[in-house]
């Protein structure tokens, strides 16, 4: 039951859309595997799983990443309403650094993305009382957290619910911009 492994405007990112199969039941889908992931050219081993639950339509969280050595990958997907979710890449001599790759995940198209290390990754939830989970490569560090402003405009990024109505905690709305970010995954193990 091989998915559908699409790379995106920044190659690195992946959209992965499982099959699903669907009868009187309801449907099935793998909705992880290893292998196909390998195949694709991602060897990272998830060590944690996370679950958000948003309940009101425009909840942003993010723009999060963790520092190296400490830095994640990420596998993402909704299980329950929707989500626009963005990747920035952040890594240092890239040629698409401080671009950006923006999807919409949902319970209904089953959709995943693949963030990889070096990207500040966020969304804002589409619908209300929406579930998202995800998995990533490495712990949870409280001292690696760091993270880029969601509505800096020198991110390009069109949100569908902007700032002035956006649920979002004190921490998010208070990260640096691209500009006074400096070079997070500057070290050798952060480098892409």
């Amino acid at each position: 039951m091989p998915a559908q492994i699409d790379r995106l405007a920044i190659p690195d990112v992946l959209l992965i859309t499982p099959k699903v199969f669907g009868d009187a039941r309801g449907a099935f889908a793998e909705t992880y595997s290893r292998r196909e992931l390998a195949e694709a050219g991602f060897n990272g081993v998830f060590v944690q799983d996370n679950h958000s639950r948003s309940p009101q339509k425009g909840t942003v969280r993010g723009l999060h990443f963790q520092l190296p050595p400490h830095a994640q990958d990420k596998l993402l997907r909704v299980t329950r309403g929707a989500i626009l979710d963005v990747a920035v890449d952040l890594r240092p001599g890239s040629p698409t650094r401080g671009r950006h790759v923006a999807v919409e995940l949902s319970a209904d198209n089953w959709r995943q993305l693949l963030v990889p290390k070096g990207f500040a990754h966020g969304f804002q939830t589409l619908t209300d009382d929406c579930e998202v989970l995800y998995k990533v490569t490495d712990y949870y560090t409280p001292a690696a957290e760091r993270g880029l402003l969601w509505s800096d405009p020198a991110l390009g990024l069109d949100w569908p619910i902007g700032p002035d109505q956006a649920v979002i905690n004190a921490r998010d709305a208070a990260w640096p911009g691209l500009a006074e970010l400096g070079e997070p995954f500057a070290s050798a193990s952060g480098a892409p």
